[in-house]
Protein backbone atom coordinates (compact mmCIF):
# COMPACT_ATOMS: atom_id res chain seq x y z
CA UNK A 1 0.00 0.00 0.00
CA UNK A 2 1.23 3.49 -0.87
CA UNK A 3 1.28 6.27 1.72
CA UNK A 4 0.78 9.74 0.26
CA UNK A 5 1.53 12.70 2.54
CA UNK A 6 -0.72 15.64 1.72
CA UNK A 7 -0.14 19.30 1.00
CA UNK A 8 -3.31 21.39 0.74
CA UNK A 9 -2.72 24.91 -0.57
CA UNK A 10 -4.81 27.90 0.46
CA UNK A 11 -3.60 31.36 -0.55
CA UNK A 12 -0.23 29.79 -1.32
CA UNK A 13 0.19 28.34 2.18
CA UNK A 14 0.18 24.74 3.45
CA UNK A 15 -3.00 24.39 5.48
CA UNK A 16 -5.33 21.76 6.89
CA UNK A 17 -9.09 22.07 7.20
CA UNK A 18 -11.50 20.53 9.67
CA UNK A 19 -14.28 18.60 7.90
CA UNK A 20 -13.72 20.64 4.75
CA UNK A 21 -14.63 23.98 6.33
CA UNK A 22 -12.50 26.74 4.79
CA UNK A 23 -13.10 28.90 7.84
CA UNK A 24 -11.04 26.42 9.89
CA UNK A 25 -7.95 26.70 7.67
CA UNK A 26 -4.86 26.31 9.83
CA UNK A 27 -1.35 26.89 8.51
CA UNK A 28 0.56 23.70 9.32
CA UNK A 29 3.84 24.17 7.46
CA UNK A 30 5.97 26.76 5.76
CA UNK A 31 7.24 26.68 2.20
CA UNK A 32 5.52 23.96 0.10
CA UNK A 33 8.78 22.95 -1.59
CA UNK A 34 10.63 22.53 1.71
CA UNK A 35 7.67 20.63 3.12
CA UNK A 36 7.59 18.26 0.15
CA UNK A 37 11.36 17.75 0.31
CA UNK A 38 10.97 16.78 3.95
CA UNK A 39 8.40 14.17 2.96
CA UNK A 40 10.77 12.84 0.29
CA UNK A 41 13.61 12.58 2.80
CA UNK A 42 11.28 10.53 5.01
CA UNK A 43 10.97 8.02 2.18
CA UNK A 44 7.72 9.09 0.52
CA UNK A 45 7.72 8.76 -3.27
CA UNK A 46 4.17 9.96 -3.86
CA UNK A 47 2.67 13.29 -2.82
CA UNK A 48 -1.00 14.33 -2.75
CA UNK A 49 -1.53 18.04 -3.47
CA UNK A 50 -4.83 19.92 -3.50
CA UNK A 51 -5.46 23.46 -4.67
CA UNK A 52 -8.17 24.38 -2.19
CA UNK A 53 -8.70 27.79 -3.73
CA UNK A 54 -8.97 26.19 -7.14
CA UNK A 55 -11.55 23.69 -5.88
CA UNK A 56 -13.79 26.55 -4.78
CA UNK A 57 -13.10 28.78 -7.80
CA UNK A 58 -13.58 26.04 -10.38
CA UNK A 59 -10.18 26.62 -11.97
CA UNK A 60 -6.53 26.27 -10.89
CA UNK A 61 -5.37 29.05 -8.58
CA UNK A 62 -2.18 27.70 -7.01
CA UNK A 63 -0.90 25.99 -10.17
CA UNK A 64 2.50 27.68 -10.14
CA UNK A 65 3.26 26.63 -6.56
CA UNK A 66 2.22 23.04 -7.30
CA UNK A 67 4.38 22.78 -10.40
CA UNK A 68 7.29 24.31 -8.49
CA UNK A 69 7.03 21.35 -6.10
CA UNK A 70 6.85 18.89 -9.01
CA UNK A 71 10.01 20.30 -10.58
CA UNK A 72 11.96 20.77 -7.35
CA UNK A 73 11.38 17.41 -5.70
CA UNK A 74 11.14 14.78 -8.42
CA UNK A 75 8.31 13.13 -6.45
CA UNK A 76 5.31 11.57 -8.12
CA UNK A 77 2.68 14.21 -7.47
CA UNK A 78 -1.05 13.74 -7.86
CA UNK A 79 -2.87 17.06 -8.15
CA UNK A 80 -6.47 18.03 -7.52
CA UNK A 81 -8.56 21.15 -7.12
CA UNK A 82 -10.36 23.14 -9.80
CA UNK A 83 -9.45 20.94 -12.75
CA UNK A 84 -12.53 21.25 -14.95
CA UNK A 85 -11.10 21.50 -18.49
CA UNK A 86 -8.79 19.46 -20.72
CA UNK A 87 -6.34 22.35 -20.93
CA UNK A 88 -5.88 22.16 -17.16
CA UNK A 89 -5.40 18.39 -17.26
CA UNK A 90 -2.81 18.74 -20.02
CA UNK A 91 -1.18 21.69 -18.28
CA UNK A 92 -0.43 19.65 -15.17
CA UNK A 93 0.47 16.34 -16.81
CA UNK A 94 2.64 17.87 -19.53
CA UNK A 95 4.50 19.82 -16.83
CA UNK A 96 5.39 16.64 -14.93
CA UNK A 97 2.56 15.82 -12.55
CA UNK A 98 2.04 12.06 -12.25
CA UNK A 99 -1.75 12.16 -11.98
CA UNK A 100 -4.55 14.68 -11.88
CA UNK A 101 -7.63 14.29 -9.73
CA UNK A 102 -11.03 15.19 -11.11
CA UNK A 103 -13.54 15.92 -8.37
CA UNK A 104 -16.63 17.98 -9.11
CA UNK A 105 -16.37 16.99 -12.76
CA UNK A 106 -17.35 13.44 -11.80
CA UNK A 107 -20.77 14.74 -10.83
CA UNK A 108 -21.18 17.62 -13.24
CA UNK A 109 -19.26 16.62 -16.38
CA UNK A 110 -19.00 12.86 -16.92
CA UNK A 111 -18.22 13.48 -20.61
CA UNK A 112 -15.16 15.46 -19.56
CA UNK A 113 -14.05 12.56 -17.35
CA UNK A 114 -14.54 10.16 -20.24
CA UNK A 115 -12.45 12.37 -22.55
CA UNK A 116 -9.68 12.74 -19.99
CA UNK A 117 -9.49 8.99 -19.32
CA UNK A 118 -9.49 8.24 -23.04
CA UNK A 119 -6.55 10.60 -23.52
CA UNK A 120 -4.52 9.88 -20.37
CA UNK A 121 -5.69 6.53 -18.98
CA UNK A 122 -4.25 5.74 -15.56
CA UNK A 123 -2.94 9.27 -15.08
CA UNK A 124 -6.49 10.31 -14.24
CA UNK A 125 -7.96 9.78 -10.79
CA UNK A 126 -11.42 10.71 -9.55
CA UNK A 127 -11.94 12.15 -6.08
CA UNK A 128 -15.21 11.15 -4.46
CA UNK A 129 -15.89 13.20 -1.36
CA UNK A 130 -18.92 12.18 0.66
CA UNK A 131 -20.95 13.45 3.58
CA UNK A 132 -23.36 10.92 5.02
CA UNK A 133 -22.75 8.69 2.03
CA UNK A 134 -23.70 11.36 -0.52
CA UNK A 135 -21.17 12.87 -2.90
CA UNK A 136 -20.19 16.54 -2.49
CA UNK A 137 -18.68 18.98 -4.98
CA UNK A 138 -17.38 22.53 -5.39
CA UNK A 139 -14.67 22.17 -2.75
CA UNK A 140 -17.15 20.33 -0.50
CA UNK A 141 -19.46 23.34 -0.39
CA UNK A 142 -22.31 21.60 -2.22
CA UNK A 143 -23.88 18.22 -1.48
CA UNK A 144 -25.62 16.09 -4.09
CA UNK A 145 -28.20 13.33 -3.81
CA UNK A 146 -25.87 10.83 -5.51
CA UNK A 147 -24.65 7.92 -3.40
CA UNK A 148 -20.86 7.62 -3.38
CA UNK A 149 -20.88 3.99 -4.54
CA UNK A 150 -23.25 4.75 -7.40
CA UNK A 151 -20.91 7.54 -8.48
CA UNK A 152 -17.88 5.24 -8.22
CA UNK A 153 -19.56 2.65 -10.44
CA UNK A 154 -20.35 5.32 -13.02
CA UNK A 155 -16.70 6.36 -13.01
CA UNK A 156 -15.56 2.76 -13.40
CA UNK A 157 -17.83 2.44 -16.42
CA UNK A 158 -16.01 5.45 -17.91
CA UNK A 159 -12.67 3.66 -17.55
CA UNK A 160 -11.43 5.33 -14.36
CA UNK A 161 -8.77 3.20 -12.63
CA UNK A 162 -8.09 5.27 -9.49
CA UNK A 163 -10.58 6.61 -6.95
CA UNK A 164 -9.70 8.74 -3.94
CA UNK A 165 -12.45 8.52 -1.36
CA UNK A 166 -12.86 11.04 1.45
CA UNK A 167 -15.38 10.93 4.26
CA UNK A 168 -15.68 14.67 4.86
CA UNK A 169 -16.87 14.09 8.42
CA UNK A 170 -13.55 12.36 9.14
CA UNK A 171 -11.28 14.81 7.34
CA UNK A 172 -8.88 16.65 9.62
CA UNK A 173 -10.24 14.97 12.74
CA UNK A 174 -7.51 12.32 13.32
CA UNK A 175 -10.40 10.13 14.46
CA UNK A 176 -9.60 7.22 12.18
CA UNK A 177 -10.85 6.54 8.64
CA UNK A 178 -14.36 5.34 7.87
CA UNK A 179 -13.42 1.69 7.37
CA UNK A 180 -16.95 0.50 6.66
CA UNK A 181 -17.41 3.10 3.93
CA UNK A 182 -14.06 2.32 2.35
CA UNK A 183 -14.56 -1.42 2.51
CA UNK A 184 -17.94 -1.16 0.80
CA UNK A 185 -16.44 0.96 -1.94
CA UNK A 186 -13.43 -1.28 -2.46
CA UNK A 187 -15.68 -4.33 -2.77
CA UNK A 188 -18.05 -2.56 -5.16
CA UNK A 189 -15.56 -1.56 -7.87
CA UNK A 190 -12.38 -2.89 -9.45
CA UNK A 191 -10.78 0.55 -9.30
CA UNK A 192 -7.75 1.16 -7.08
CA UNK A 193 -9.09 2.93 -3.99
CA UNK A 194 -7.12 5.44 -1.91
CA UNK A 195 -8.40 6.37 1.54
CA UNK A 196 -8.45 10.00 2.60
CA UNK A 197 -9.61 11.54 5.85
CA UNK A 198 -9.04 10.60 9.48
CA UNK A 199 -5.80 8.62 9.15
CA UNK A 200 -4.01 9.15 12.44
CA UNK A 201 -1.87 6.13 13.33
CA UNK A 202 -0.07 3.01 12.15
CA UNK A 203 -3.09 1.03 13.35
CA UNK A 204 -5.25 2.97 10.90
CA UNK A 205 -2.82 2.16 8.09
CA UNK A 206 -2.78 -1.50 9.08
CA UNK A 207 -6.58 -1.57 8.96
CA UNK A 208 -6.59 0.01 5.51
CA UNK A 209 -3.94 -2.45 4.32
CA UNK A 210 -6.09 -5.32 5.55
CA UNK A 211 -8.97 -3.99 3.44
CA UNK A 212 -6.75 -4.30 0.37
CA UNK A 213 -6.71 -0.59 -0.48
CA UNK A 214 -4.28 0.85 -2.99
CA UNK A 215 -3.21 3.84 -0.91
CA UNK A 216 -3.76 6.08 2.10
CA UNK A 217 -3.43 9.85 2.32
CA UNK A 218 -2.03 11.22 5.56
CA UNK A 219 -2.28 14.90 6.38
CA UNK A 220 -2.94 16.44 9.75
CA UNK A 221 -1.53 13.50 11.73
CA UNK A 222 1.82 13.87 9.96
CA UNK A 223 2.00 17.61 10.62
CA UNK A 224 0.93 17.15 14.24
CA UNK A 225 3.57 14.48 14.80
CA UNK A 226 1.01 11.81 15.69
CA UNK A 227 2.09 9.71 12.70
CA UNK A 228 5.76 9.31 11.87
CA UNK A 229 5.93 9.40 8.08
CA UNK A 230 9.16 7.43 7.75
CA UNK A 231 7.78 4.62 9.89
CA UNK A 232 4.47 4.69 8.02
CA UNK A 233 6.14 4.51 4.61
CA UNK A 234 8.39 1.66 5.71
CA UNK A 235 5.48 -0.31 7.16
CA UNK A 236 3.31 0.08 4.08
CA UNK A 237 6.10 -0.67 1.61
CA UNK A 238 6.20 -4.33 2.60
CA UNK A 239 5.39 -6.46 -0.41
CA UNK A 240 4.01 -9.96 -0.33
CA UNK A 241 0.64 -9.29 1.30
CA UNK A 242 -2.36 -8.49 -0.82
CA UNK A 243 -1.65 -8.07 -4.50
CA UNK A 244 -2.81 -4.71 -5.91
CA UNK A 245 -5.96 -4.89 -8.01
CA UNK A 246 -4.35 -3.89 -11.30
CA UNK A 247 -1.00 -4.18 -13.03
CA UNK A 248 -0.73 -0.39 -13.02
CA UNK A 249 -1.16 -0.31 -9.26
CA UNK A 250 1.54 -2.94 -8.78
CA UNK A 251 3.88 -0.90 -10.96
CA UNK A 252 3.13 2.15 -8.80
CA UNK A 253 4.31 0.19 -5.76
CA UNK A 254 7.45 -1.03 -7.54
CA UNK A 255 8.35 2.39 -8.94
CA UNK A 256 10.23 3.43 -5.82
CA UNK A 257 12.97 0.89 -6.57
CA UNK A 258 13.67 2.38 -9.99
CA UNK A 259 13.98 6.08 -9.19
CA UNK A 260 17.67 6.00 -10.21
CA UNK A 261 17.32 3.93 -13.35
CA UNK A 262 15.58 1.06 -15.08
CA UNK A 263 17.67 -1.62 -13.31
CA UNK A 264 18.29 -2.36 -9.64
CA UNK A 265 21.08 -4.62 -8.34
CA UNK A 266 19.92 -7.70 -6.44
CA UNK A 267 22.27 -9.45 -4.00
CA UNK A 268 21.29 -13.11 -3.64
CA UNK A 269 22.06 -14.74 -0.28
CA UNK A 270 21.67 -18.31 0.98
CA UNK A 271 19.20 -18.00 3.83
CA UNK A 272 20.67 -21.00 5.70
CA UNK A 273 24.39 -20.09 5.57
CA UNK A 274 24.12 -16.32 4.88
CA UNK A 275 26.67 -16.79 2.09
CA UNK A 276 26.38 -14.31 -0.75
CA UNK A 277 25.73 -16.39 -3.86
CA UNK A 278 25.58 -13.88 -6.70
CA UNK A 279 24.82 -10.36 -7.83
CA UNK A 280 22.42 -9.77 -10.70
CA UNK A 281 20.07 -7.06 -11.93
CA UNK A 282 16.30 -6.76 -12.02
CA UNK A 283 14.02 -4.51 -14.00
CA UNK A 284 10.38 -3.97 -13.04
CA UNK A 285 9.25 -7.11 -14.87
CA UNK A 286 11.91 -9.30 -13.29
CA UNK A 287 11.06 -8.04 -9.80
CA UNK A 288 7.36 -8.53 -10.45
CA UNK A 289 7.92 -12.11 -11.66
CA UNK A 290 10.17 -12.84 -8.68
CA UNK A 291 7.46 -11.72 -6.27
CA UNK A 292 4.73 -13.54 -8.16
CA UNK A 293 6.47 -16.87 -8.73
CA UNK A 294 8.64 -17.15 -5.63
CA UNK A 295 11.71 -17.92 -7.77
CA UNK A 296 14.43 -15.53 -8.87
CA UNK A 297 14.12 -13.67 -12.18
CA UNK A 298 16.75 -11.28 -13.49
CA UNK A 299 17.47 -9.03 -16.47
CA UNK A 300 20.49 -9.87 -18.58
CA UNK A 301 22.25 -6.67 -19.62
CA UNK A 302 24.20 -8.49 -22.34
CA UNK A 303 21.25 -10.35 -23.86
CA UNK A 304 18.76 -7.61 -22.99
CA UNK A 305 16.23 -10.20 -21.89
CA UNK A 306 14.67 -11.70 -18.76
CA UNK A 307 15.96 -14.97 -17.39
CA UNK A 308 14.71 -17.30 -14.69
CA UNK A 309 17.55 -18.73 -12.57
CA UNK A 310 17.75 -22.49 -13.07
CA UNK A 311 15.34 -22.62 -15.99
CA UNK A 312 17.83 -24.60 -18.09
CA UNK A 313 20.35 -25.85 -15.50
CA UNK A 314 17.90 -26.89 -12.82
CA UNK A 315 19.88 -24.88 -10.24
CA UNK A 316 16.84 -22.97 -8.99
CA UNK A 317 16.46 -20.50 -6.14
CA UNK A 318 13.30 -20.43 -4.01
CA UNK A 319 12.75 -16.93 -2.66
CA UNK A 320 12.33 -16.67 1.10
CA UNK A 321 12.38 -12.89 1.46
CA UNK A 322 13.18 -9.69 -0.41
CA UNK A 323 14.47 -6.59 1.39
CA UNK A 324 15.48 -3.14 0.18
CA UNK A 325 18.33 -1.06 1.53
CA UNK A 326 17.83 2.34 3.16
CA UNK A 327 17.85 4.18 -0.18
CA UNK A 328 15.58 1.73 -2.01
CA UNK A 329 18.25 1.25 -4.68
CA UNK A 330 19.58 -2.25 -3.87
CA UNK A 331 17.73 -5.48 -3.07
CA UNK A 332 18.74 -8.37 -0.83
CA UNK A 333 17.08 -11.58 -1.97
CA UNK A 334 17.35 -14.47 0.51
CA UNK A 335 16.82 -17.86 -1.08
CA UNK A 336 16.84 -21.59 -0.59
CA UNK A 337 19.18 -22.66 -3.43
CA UNK A 338 18.94 -25.93 -5.27
CA UNK A 339 22.38 -26.50 -6.72
CA UNK A 340 25.26 -24.05 -7.28
CA UNK A 341 24.65 -20.40 -8.11
CA UNK A 342 27.59 -19.98 -10.48
CA UNK A 343 27.72 -21.32 -14.04
CA UNK A 344 31.20 -22.68 -13.22
CA UNK A 345 29.68 -25.11 -10.74
CA UNK A 346 30.86 -23.17 -7.70
CA UNK A 347 28.39 -22.67 -4.85
CA UNK A 348 28.89 -18.91 -5.06
CA UNK A 349 29.96 -16.63 -7.89
CA UNK A 350 32.33 -14.95 -5.45
CA UNK A 351 35.26 -17.37 -5.33
CA UNK A 352 38.14 -15.38 -6.87
CA UNK A 353 39.99 -14.17 -3.80
CA UNK A 354 41.83 -10.87 -4.30
CA UNK A 355 42.40 -9.84 -0.66
CA UNK A 356 42.15 -11.40 2.79
CA UNK A 357 40.78 -14.78 3.70
CA UNK A 358 38.49 -16.61 1.33
CA UNK A 359 34.87 -17.21 2.35
CA UNK A 360 35.21 -20.83 1.19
Amino acid sequence: MIVLPAIDLHEGKCVRLFQGDYATAEVVAGDPIETAQGFAEAGAHWLHMVDLDGAKAGEPVNRRQILDVVRATGMKVEVGGGIRAMKDVAGYLDAGAARVILGSAALRSPDFVREAVKEYGGRIAVGIDAWGGMAASQGWTEQSQVNYIDLARRMEDLGVQYIICTDIQKDGTQAGPNLEMLDRLNRSVECNVTASGGVSSLLDLAALYDLGLYGAIAGKAVYAGALDLRTAVTACHKLGGRRPKTEAALNDELDRFFHKGELIPAIVQDRRTNQVLMLAYMNREALRKTLETGTTWFYSRSRKALWNKGETSGNTQRVVSVAADCDDDTLLVRVDPRGPACHTGKTSCFFKEIYGESAE
